[in-house]
């Protein structure tokens, strides 16, 4: 079993799963940059941003969509919320590392 589980995916999805309804920022490879409310993630890093601010690549171009889907390969960087730096997934990170495994699995609350 891996730190985030057997679904096969990374911790960076993961963290991008967890930001699902906080404020980010994405800029695309066209220079846009985009902020706004992201409502879903896949695993592909495709974004589904609501109430979103795009701002052009040229100075001044600022414009207001109710929603915006923003393909993975298009995207540069993100910046997510500060509050995920607490986010349950970097417990199990650093049990790992003190362990050399994952937490074991708990049934019926009872580890």
């Amino acid at each position: 079993m891996s730190v985030v589980g057997n679904n096969r995916v990374g911790i960076p999805i993961v963290l991008l799963h967890d930001a699902e309804g906080a404020v980010v920022t994405v800029e695309t490879k066209r220079g846009e940059l985009i902020r706004g409310l992201l409502f879903e993630a896949e695993d592909m890093m495709n974004l589904y941003i609501k109430k979103a601010v795009v701002l052009g690549p040229t100075p001044g171009a600022k414009r207001r969509v109710e929603q915006v889907y923003v393909r993975g390969t298009e995207i540069v960087f993100i910046v997510l919320p500060e509050m995920l730096r607490h986010a349950p997934m970097f417990q199990r990170i650093t049990h790992w590392r003190k362990h050399g495994g994952a937490p074991r699995e708990e049934v019926g609350g009872v580890a």
